[in-house]
C-alpha cells in the first residue's frame, strides 16, 4: 500500500533576516488550525527558532543538518520526525545556497534535495520590482533543480502584492501564494545568538496567532499545500531499550540549547534522562552521568554563582568522576569564574581552570571538526566529529585536548578530552553520530556499577 500523501516543503529565502521564523510558525499555527497535525523541522545547528516551533505547535522540532549528519541518518531522522503527523514544515537556515565553507554543503537546498521537499521562497519586496524576479530567476537557475514552487512576499502591504504578484508570476513561472503583511504587534525581536528564547517574549502565543490569522487572511494556503503533497516517508522506529544508566540533564532559562533528538539519541543507548535547574535547584538529581549543554549562562551568572550548594554538587560529581558532557555555556559554568553583560564576575563551579570573560564578537562561528588525540569518554584517538560553534563570550582556558579545523582550513586546540569528561566550546549532535551517545550511556552504566 502506498504511503498517503501529506502536504511537505521547506520556508526558504534569499537570505537571513528575511522572516522565514514568521512565516514558518505562521503555517505551523494555520495548518494545525485545519487539522492537518503538522510537525517542523529546522536546517543547521540552530536551538533557538525551534522554540518558536515549539511554541506554535506544543511539539518539538528536530534539526536536519546535513554537515552533522549523513544523508541517510537525516532521512531517518525525518521519517521518524514525521511518523504519526499530517505534515511537515522544514525551516532553512541563512540563504537557500548558503552552507559550510562558502559552498552550499549542508545549506537549505542540500537538505531539499535529499529528502525531495518542495520549497516555498519568501521575499522581501523591499525597493525592488522587476529586479526581484532576476534575482528569483538566478535562484531557479543556479541549480538543474532548485526545488522552488512557490512564492510569499514577506513584511509586504496586499496592495503591493496584488501588483507584484502578475509581473513575479509571469518572469518566473512560480505563483504567488500571497504575502504576509509587517505586524509591529507580532514581531520576534532579535539578540545575540539570534532571538530572544520563546520562553522570553511577552504573549508569544497571541502573536503567533496573529501571523497565522495574517497568513490565512492573504494567501491560499489551499493553493500551496495541493502543490506540496508528497507520499510520507516510511518510519521503522523500534523500541526503547531497557534502561541501563540515568544522566541528568541541566534545563532552564541558563541552559536551554539541547537538541531534542540528542536525548532521544540518549534514550535510545539505553539513557534515562532526567532533567535539573542550576538556576533553581539545590542539588542533582540521583544520576550516573551528567550533561550541561550550552544556553545564556552569562546572563544568569549571578544567580549560578549564588546557587552555592549546587555548584558544590556538580564539582564533587565531576571530581568523582561522574561521567560529564559540557557544551559551550555548560563548560563555561565549570570554570573558575564567569563575566555577566557588565563586566561583573561571579564565581562557578570551578572544576577547571579558566576565566570566562565577554569577548565582544562572535567567537570561532560556525561549522568545524573535531579529531581526538587520545581515547576519552567520547572520543577515539584519530576520531573526526563534526561540530558547531556559536557564542560571544570566551574562556582563559579553551583547552588543549582536541584538534579543530574549519571547513576553510584554520585550525586550533580546544577542549578537554578525559576518560570521564568531554568539555568545550563545541557543540556536539548526538542525532547524528548515535555513537557519541552509546558511548556516553555505557559510561554512565559503568558508573553505576562502580558505585
Amino acid at each position: 500500500m502506498e504511503n498517503p500523501q501529506i502536504p511537505q516543503l521547506m520556508v526558504a529565502a534569499p537570505a537571513s533576516g528575511s522572516g522565514k521564523t514568521a512565516v514558518a510558525c505562521a503555517l505551523l499555527r494555520a495548518l494545525r488550525r485545519r487539522g492537518e497535525n503538522p510537525c517542523a523541522f529546522k536546517c543547521g545547528p540552530d536551538y533557538i527558532d525551534p522554540m518558536f516551533h515549539r511554541a506554535a505547535l506544543d511539539v518539538p522540532s528536530c534539526n536536519l543538518d546535513l554537515y552533522l549528519t549523513p544523508p541517510d541518518r537525516l532521512r531517518e531522522l525525518y521519517g521518524a520526525h514525521l511518523a504519526g503527523h499530517g505534515a511537515a514544515v522544514v525551516e532553512a537556515a541563512m540563504g537557500y545556497y548558503d552552507g559550510a565553507g562558502l559552498t552550499d554543503a549542508a545549506s537549505g537546498w542540500q537538505v531539499a534535495d535529499v529528502l525531495h521537499l518542495p520549497v516555498l521562497l519568501v521575499v522581501r519586496p523591499g525597493g525592488a520590482s522587476l529586479t526581484l524576479a532576476a534575482q528569483i530567476r538566478g535562484m531557479q537557475a543556479f541549480r538543474s533543480d532548485s526545488h522552488l514552487t512557490a512564492l510569499l512576499l514577506n513584511d509586504c502591504s496586499t496592495a503591493y502584492a496584488a501588483r507584484l504578484a502578475p509581473l513575479l508570476e509571469q518572469e518566473t513561472g512560480l505563483p504567488v501564494v500571497g504575502c504576509l503583511p509587517r505586524l509591529e504587534a507580532a514581531s520576534l525581536p532579535s539578540r545575540h545568538l539570534g532571538l530572544y528564547t520563546a520562553d522570553e517574549i511577552a504573549d508569544l502565543s497571541g502573536r503567533l496567532d496573529a501571523l497565522a490569522d495574517a497568513l490565512e487572511a492573504n494567501a491560499d494556503l489551499d493553493q500551496l499545500l495541493k502543490r506540496c503533497r508528497r507520499p510520507a516517508p516510511v518510519s521503522g522506529a523500534e523500541p526503547l531499550p531497557p534502561v541501563r544508566a540515568r544522566i541528568a540533564v541541566a534545563r532552564d532559562a541558563a541552559f536551554c540549547f539541547c537538541y531534542p533528538e540528542g536525548l532521544e539519541a540518549l534514550r535510545r543507548a539505553g539513557a534515562e534522562v532526567v532533567f535539573f535547574s542550576p538556576i533553581h535547584d539545590s542539588g542533582l538529581p540521583e544520576a550516573d552521568g551528567l550533561y550541561l549543554p550550552g544556553g545564556y549562562p552569562e546572563l544568569y551568572a549571578q544567580a549560578l554563582s549564588q546557587n552555592q550548594p549546587m555548584r558544590r554538587a556538580i564539582a564533587e560529581a565531576v571530581r568523582a568522576g561522574m561521567p560529564t558532557v559540557a557544551e559551550c555555556g555548560g563548560f563555561l559554568y565549570l570554570g573558575q569564574n564567569l563575566a555577566d553583560p557588565s563586566g561583573k564576575v561571579w564565581p562557578m563551579a570551578g572544576v577547571l581552570p579558566g576565566e570566562g570573560f565577554r569577548a565582544g564578537h562572535l567567537v570561532r562561528f560556525g561549522y568545524a571538526t573535531l579529531t581526538a588525540e587520545k581515547d576519552s569518554l567520547l572520543f577515539r584517538k584519530g576520531e573526526a566529529v563534526p561540530v558547531h560553534e556559536f557564542h560571544h563570550w570566551d574562556t582563559t582556558g579553551p583547552g588543549e585536548g582536541l584538534a579543530a579545523r574549519k571547513p576553510d582550513g584554520r585550525s586550533w586546540h580546544c577542549g578537554y578530552g578525559e576518560e570521564r569528561l568531554y568539555a568545550g566550546f563545541p557543540h556536539l549532535y548526538f542525532a547524528g553520530r548515535p555513537r557519541l551517545a552509546e558511548r556516553f550511556a555505557a559510561a554512565a552504566a559503568a558508573y553505576r556499577k562502580e558505585r
